[in-house]
């Protein structure tokens, strides 16, 4: 019976990572014609910078769906909420289940092209983030563990567009205008919120429940324990280059008044 089980979810994974992959080839296309016709700067990049072009939308699409998606469970479903009687770590849903299954496709396919266009898309840095984060995302999906984790952290995507967005207005050649200083910003202060509350907020749920995160699979409660302190520290390299950026680019703007 329990085979049975496992092998059900591994069917709903592989449907979700093969949907995943046609929209990723699909969304790069669109992306492609929305480039050429309404951006001109687009057809002056060269093949690599077109390439991260289209794989920079379909990153910001999963980044969108992934965040408002965990917000939305982790807040507003009541799926967690203190009048539910199962314990928190065991509780899940379609839509939960189904926002997983979608990263999971997401972070392969990602990592696929990152391999293939090495290291034109990302270095290792990324190469071990998306193995890390595939690592958590499988457990508790195959689990159905520790759901409400792995959306906290999911939603840390949510600065991924802001991140997107400052790398094409830069290859746009609009490195100087208001909307790049704007961005930069919102993306310093998104960072400060998502990434640091909210993981902030899930190692205080983690210590003050942990009795019911040692519940957890043996596995999954050790990742628990490494992966998001691993994550911590790339995120803590990459928030102080987005800092030392945000700095060097208010100095310049106001140099230029």
């Amino acid at each position: 019976m329990w085979g049975m089980e496992i092998g059900d979810v591994l069917m709903n994974i592989a449907g979700h990572a093969t949907l995943t992959k046609e929209l990723h080839r699909i969304s790069s296309v669109f992306a492609g014609v929305i480039s050429t016709s309404f951006v001109k700067e687009y057809s002056k990049l060269n093949s690599k910078q077109k390439l991260e072009w289209n794989n920079r939308g379909f990153s910001t699409f999963h980044a969108i769906v992934a965040a408002a998606c965990s917000l939305y469970l982790l807040l507003v479903s009541g799926l967690f909420d203190d009048s539910q009687d199962e314990l928190i770590i065991n509780r899940t849903s379609t839509l939960s289940d189904t926002v997983m299954g979608v990263s999971i496709g997401y972070f392969l396919t990602d990592l696929a092209m990152i391999f293939y266009n090495y290291p034109a898309l990302g270095g290792m840095e990324y190469v071990i983030h998306h193995g890390l984060s595939m690592s958590a995302i499988i457990q508790s999906l195959l689990s159905g563990q520790a759901h409400i984790y792995i959306l906290m952290v999911l939603f840390t995507e949510s600065t991924t567009p802001f991140v997107n967005l400052r790398w094409y207005l830069d290859v746009a050649g609009l490195k100087n205008s208001k909307l790049y200083i704007y961005n930069g910003v919102a993306l310093f202060l998104g960072w400060l919120v998502s990434e640091y509350t909210f993981t902030g907020l899930s190692y205080c749920l983690a210590a003050s429940g942990l009795t019911n995160v040692k519940l957890v699979f043996p596995l999954g409660f050790y990742s628990l324990l490494t992966v998001p302190p691993a994550l911590a520290m790339m995120n803590v390299f990459w928030f102080s280059k987005i800092a030392r950026g945000m700095v060097k680019t208010l100095s310049k703007a106001r140099h230029r008044q």
